[in-house]
């Protein structure tokens, strides 16, 4: 009776947010990819821990603790080699349950690097899994507020996935920008009226007709705030996320829900929206700050640089009853079939900062 309500219950979430977004469309006309995609995904990640089992996908930390545990020794590491700068944080962006964090700052107590932990957060029902893995941690809703007193160790791990994005495609007349309207009771999307021929760059506005070009403006405007934080207070910067890095064309917007894939504007804000990252952006805000950048590298090659191996074959030894979890963990995490190509893994530090390892 209480799994019939509670479907009832999100039925009626689904089809408050469908009809919220319908109203706009209907009253002011078809909306941006841009916003359809923030709309959707505040309300997902707002109401819901979307993550394990139960929930529509599993993270890298969530599949075995070697992540989160290399993670904090690549932070530890990079304190060591600045001699244990006073002040230290760690900031993690979207922590998701906090899982990543609670067994980085394990590896971490190693070494006697015991930072204060910062979590950059909007979702409610995620802080309150976030506090039970790591009690102590300061919440933030945004960058503004993180301390300002010393070097930053911040990770960024499936974040920049998750921010919205705009589209644009290529016409027979031109640029036009993606936009979402409606079709009966289904969502859709079609290039808009507008030229747009202004927001691509000059070098790719002759591309053929049907290409779609992405770009993330919050995205890129958080990316120049970090970029900020680390020339001025030092620390590095850790993202990792599936994405490309190279330069690329393409349609990469995408959901998941229960696991498997879905269409993206179909009910939303019941599933995942994200995209594929743009590291070689990413890597270019940096150096035109003069920021030092590492990689993008696969997370394989990150991981095994790192140890995932030996830490792996320590875990058999101590608990040799879960060798097929263990095995399967690290199958998951390292094989390039599964998430060990496709997702990269770049690093930001000052120039003065020694070389993160890993790369």
């Amino acid at each position: 009776m209480w799994s019939l309500l509670r479907g009832q219950i999100a039925l009626r979430k689904i089809n408050q947010l469908a009809l919220q977004l319908g109203r706009l469309i209907e009253n002011n006309g078809s909306i941006s990819v841009s916003q359809f995609m923030d709309e959707a995904n505040a309300e997902y990640y707002n109401t819901r821990d979307p993550l394990g089992a139960d929930g529509d996908f599993i993270t890298a930390p969530e599949v075995s603790q070697m992540f989160g545990e290399l993670i904090g020794l690549w932070g530890a590491d990079m304190w060591l080699r600045m001699n244990k700068p006073e002040n230290t944080h760690y900031v993690e962006l979207g922590p998701g349950r906090g899982t990543l964090a609670s067994d980085a700052l394990r590896s971490m107590t190693q070494f006697d690097f015991t930072p204060e932990v910062h979590f950059v957060e909007t979702s409610d029902a995620l802080r309150l899994k976030q506090k039970e893995a790591v009690s102590d941690a300061n919440w933030h809703d945004s960058l503004e507020n993180l301390p300002t007193d010393g070097p930053l160790i911040i990770v960024a791990n499936e974040f920049f996935d998750a921010l919205p994005i705009r589209q644009f495609v290529a016409t027979h007349s031109g640029w036009r920008e993606r936009v979402v309207a409606r079709d009966r009771d289904q969502f859709m999307a079609l290039p808009g009226n507008q030229p747009t021929d202004i927001d691509i760059p000059q070098g790719q506005r002759e591309l053929p007709p049907g290409t779609i070009l992405e770009s993330s403006p919050v995205g890129t405007e958080m990316m120049y705030d970090l970029v900020a934080r680390i020339k001025r207070q030092g620390g590095a910067l850790l993202i990792i996320d599936y994405g490309y890095d190279k330069p690329g064309s393409g349609d990469t917007l995408q959901a998941v829900k229960n696991h498997e894939a879905a269409n993206p504007f179909h009910d939303p804000g019941e599933q995942d929206i994200t995209a594929h990252v743009n590291f070689p952006e990413l890597a270019n805000i940096c150096r035109a700050s003069d920021l030092k950048v590492s990689g993008p590298c696969s997370q394989r090659d990150f991981l095994i640089t790192l140890g995932i191996d030996q830490r792996a074959l320590a875990l058999l030894e101590s608990s040799p009853e879960l060798e097929d979890d263990i095995r399967a963990a690290h199958h998951r995490l390292t094989d390039a079939s599964e998430m060990g190509a496709l997702f990269k893994v770049m690093a930001v530090t000052p120039n003065n900062w020694p070389d993160p390892e890993g790369f």
